[in-house]
């Protein structure tokens, strides 16, 4: 585990106390962190709030959401304040790490646009491809230039936000980018998911994203290890930890 003399704020956007649990050990486990470097700020316990929660943390993580849709802000009330969060983060260089959920609403944070396609559903492990661009990115750099990562979301962005860079999709959607010069990332897939989460997670979430137990077998028998995408979550930490922003 690594030790680090920094703290970090876990924005989480979950209500099951048991998947709010089990997420919070992912990002411990793949961050390399110890509890006590990492703090948990859930927004359906928060529904309004504004910057002044970053302070005294050196970076935002952002998980993934079982149910809430960024596009129904008027039944989730935390949306619009956690898309101005984010603003703020890309706008003021506060480092974020958004994963699924996150990614969504850093699309809108920065004028991008998701949307419910049918079509860019992805469940399971998938394979991901590496943009030119990841090639020289600090967190991306090294890692294959096709690699399996969990992906579990029904909703997509097809169009890159403005000033930002590419570095991961599929045929049918964007899967990370960077915003262009500033220690911002996200990943509409779950870098914090390892394999062994997904079956568990999938398993207790079948309904939702899956259409019954033939499907689900199905995607369960096909899902890999993810060591390549698991491996970013502690990069980026470990790039916080020592050239950090000041060399993006």
């Amino acid at each position: 585990m690594m030790s680090t003399s920094k703290k970090y704020l876990l924005m989480q956007i979950r209500h099951d106390p048991e998947v709010c649990a089990e997420e919070y050990q992912c990002f411990l486990k793949h961050c390399g962190l110890a509890a006590s470097e990492l703090d948990v700020f859930n927004i359906y316990q928060h529904t309004e709030f504004e910057a002044e929660v970053l302070d005294g943390y050196a970076a935002l993580l952002v998980g993934g959401a079982s149910e809430a849709n960024v596009l129904k802000p008027e039944k989730y009330a935390f949306v619009n304040p956690a898309v101005r969060l984010l603003k703020h983060c890309a706008d003021v260089s506060f480092p974020v790490f958004a994963s699924c959920y996150g990614f969504q609403l850093a699309v809108l944070a920065l004028g991008g646009e998701i949307t419910n396609n049918p079509d860019c559903h992805e469940t399971g492990t998938v394979p991901l491809t590496l943009a030119t661009a990841a090639v020289d990115d600090p967190l991306f750099n090294g890692i294959p230039d096709q690699f399996e990562a969990v992906s579990v979301h029904q909703q997509s962005a097809k169009v890159l936000p403005a000033g930002c860079t590419l570095l991961v999709d599929t045929s049918k959607c964007l899967h990370s980018f960077r915003v262009t010069g500033k220690p911002f990332w996200a990943f509409q897939f779950h870098p914090e998911v390892d394999r062994q989460t997904l079956v568990a997670r999938l398993t207790r979430y079948k309904e939702r994203y899956t259409s019954d137990a033939v499907a689900l077998n199905a995607v369960l028998d096909n899902a890999a290890e993810t060591p390549e995408s698991n491996s970013l979550p502690r990069r980026f930490i470990m790039w916080l930890e020592t050239a950090g922003p000041a060399s993006s």
